[in-house]
């Protein structure tokens, strides 16, 4: 760029040079000062220091706010929070939910939705072997099917469905699998209108194949007043009794005063470590919304749970603080120490590789 100014006038322009050359300096210096939080670009999520908080401000007209990683060697898959009608909670969460995965390893996608447009998103289409969670679908189908027979639940359905969920029962969950067959289920799924979720092969309901997001269609079939299954108050009701030992997860966090319908999977395979996942719908204070978190890569069940909790908690806090009435938080609900969770798979799956079906395995993460 040639000279702003003619040479009858550059005795002017040097001190201003100059001027301006102290102040970059001193920007620079400050700049290289100022602490800095360290990012993994080996991790498997964008990482922040324990304990981060975020102490600036958003604009006020983010209705949607992408979290990126300031490392752009770290990996790219953002948190993605959208809300029309409250900005700031949007940015907020998609902070929150970033920073909860700091130093933590494994593979994860998570979804979130309330009642009042807000949605948050990681990898929400990667795929997981679904674990336990397939059994979600298996009753949401049972009672598809019931209705559309003009009919209730039979004794021998009443009498599989309540263990399947309850207290996870998989010689129940193999029977109602059985008893609709993968015809019909796919067709339940055509009205769900899942994008991704693959029935497993054979009688491996376990190996269903699904995502983040589609886990989150699923649940509106039971939260959704709207919803086509009319019988949704039964299957909500299954999922707030699940037995105590398997509330762990999603729940973590919640308010005082909230229902939680939940349903978890926990299972090792020879790839991909440990999948563990938790669903659940949150009901209380005339509100309600969902929460997904699948994972796999975990080393230990213990491992994936505690991942999955940090995330429950800050979104619990995060939606209680944004779109509750003013007073005081909730007090930190302790997360579930590693040493307290049992190793126990949930034998949805075998563990070895299936021959024709993991091999390869679909849209898994190398």
């Amino acid at each position: 760029m040639g000279p702003l100014i003619g040479n009858t006038r550059r005795t002017r322009h040097v001190p201003y040079v100059r001027h301006c050359r102290t102040a970059l300096v001193a920007a620079l210096a400050s700049a290289l000062l100022t602490p800095v939080a360290a990012v993994s670009a080996n991790a498997a999520s964008p990482r922040f220091p324990a304990g981060a908080t975020f102490g600036g401000s958003w604009p006020a007209d983010a209705a949607s706010h992408r979290f990126l990683p300031a490392d752009p060697d770290a990996p790219t898959d953002p948190v993605t929070c959208h809300a029309p009608h409250a900005p700031s909670l949007a940015a907020r969460l998609s902070h929150d939910i970033q920073a909860a995965l700091s130093h933590r390893s494994g593979t994860v996608s998570v979804a979130v939705r309330d009642d009042l447009g807000l949605t948050c998103e990681l990898a929400g289409e990667r795929r997981y072997d679904s674990a336990s969670v397939a059994k979600v679908l298996i009753m949401e189908g049972l009672l598809r099917r019931a209705e559309k027979l003009g009919r209730r639940l039979t004794r021998w359905e009443t009498a599989n469905v309540r263990p399947m969920i309850v207290s996870s029962d998989n010689a129940a969950a193999r029977r109602l699998w059985t008893a609709q067959g993968h015809s019909y289920l796919n067709g339940f799924l055509a009205r769900v209108r899942t994008r991704a979720t693959v029935l497993g092969p054979g009688g491996y309901w376990g190996l269903t194949r699904t995502t983040a997001a589609d886990q989150m269609r699923l649940l509106d079939v039971l939260t959704n007043t709207r919803s086509f299954l009319r019988t949704r108050a039964y299957g909500l009701k299954l999922l707030a009794e699940v037995r105590a030992d398997q509330r762990w997860g999603v729940p973590a966090g919640m308010p005082r005063g909230f229902k939680a319908h939940v349903k978890n999977g926990w299972l090792p395979r020879s790839t991909h470590g440990w999948r563990v996942h938790s669903v659940g719908a949150f009901s209380g204070e005339g509100r309600t919304y969902r929460i997904v978190v699948l994972t796999h890569d975990n080393p230990t069940k213990a491992y994936g749970v505690r991942t999955i909790e940090r995330i429950a908690q800050v979104v619990h806090r995060g939606l209680y603080q944004g779109r509750g009435p003013r007073r005081a938080l909730p007090p930190e609900i302790p997360q579930t120490p590693e040493t307290t969770v049992s190793e126990e798979p949930d034998g949805s799956a075998p563990y070895e590789p299936l021959p024709g079906w993991d091999e390869p395995e679909p849209g898994a993460t190398p």
